[in-house]
């Protein structure tokens, strides 16, 4: 029954702040407010879900600079503690079919964020490019999810080249995040939301300027991948 009250105020906050994203959207083109409203959401649904969150290494950052997050991936919950904890104004790679959602899905495609065909490679090279135009014109930093999907026991998996495929085109830092807890909290493939703490980890920044192959990107993957995997601790 508790569940069942948090997810109903859930599906409110998030359908409130659906309808205020849309009008930021139009309203203001520079993505403030909307970067603003993304934390008041984020923020939100932890507290109505009794979550905390603790955050360490904020200090390896500059919070107006931008960067290409990497972070390990094991709950829905990833995506709200990221966007929460990190200080940067942020941008996260969404499928498309997210999109069809009415309200949450139409911002996200308005928004800006990046839409992709995980069956299209078409889609997928488009996407960087998208990534690339709205990190240099509009000064804004990109999470990503190297492992492609999330982890079922929270270990981290083998990461994917296309995120460091993409730390090489736009040439800014990629930062390796590690976050602790949330597949005990909201495991995958199920919707038993529990209290608890969220651990994120914020690693120092790795130039991305020497990557001039397709083996200085996959040298830089195995060493985020590491670094990642340093930072899993049990709580």
């Amino acid at each position: 029954m508790i569940t069942a009250i948090k997810l109903f105020f859930i599906v409110i906050h998030t359908a409130i702040c659906s309808v205020f994203a849309l009008l930021f959207i139009f309203i203001d083109r520079s993505f403030t407010l909307y970067h603003w409203l993304s934390k008041v959401f984020s923020g939100g649904i932890l507290l109505i879900s009794g979550i905390k969150i603790k955050i360490d290494g904020l200090e390896n950052i500059d919070p107006k600079a931008v960067y290409v997050f990497a972070s390990n991936h094991s709950s829905q919950l990833d995506i709200t503690a990221l966007q929460c904890g990190i200080p940067n104004r942020l941008a996260m790679i969404f499928k498309k079919e997210l999109a069809k959602i009415p309200l949450f899905g139409w911002q996200l495609r308005l928004g800006p964020y990046i839409m992709v065909d995980r069956k299209s490679l078409e889609s997928a090279a488009k996407s960087i490019e998208e990534a690339k135009e709205l990190m240099k014109k509009k000064k804004i930093s990109v999470l990503v999810f190297p492992e492609g999907t999330r982890s079922k026991t929270g270990e981290v998996q083998q990461f994917k080249r296309g995120a460091f495929h993409l730390a090489a085109k736009v040439g800014y830092p990629i930062v390796p995040v590690t976050i602790n807890g949330t597949e005990k909290i909201l495991p995958k493939g199920t919707f038993k939301l529990k209290r608890g703490t969220i651990y994120l980890h914020i690693d120092k920044p790795i130039p991305t300027e020497y990557l001039k192959s397709k083996q200085d990107e996959v040298e830089l993957m195995e060493k985020v991948r590491q670094i990642i995997i340093s930072n899993k601790k049990e709580y």
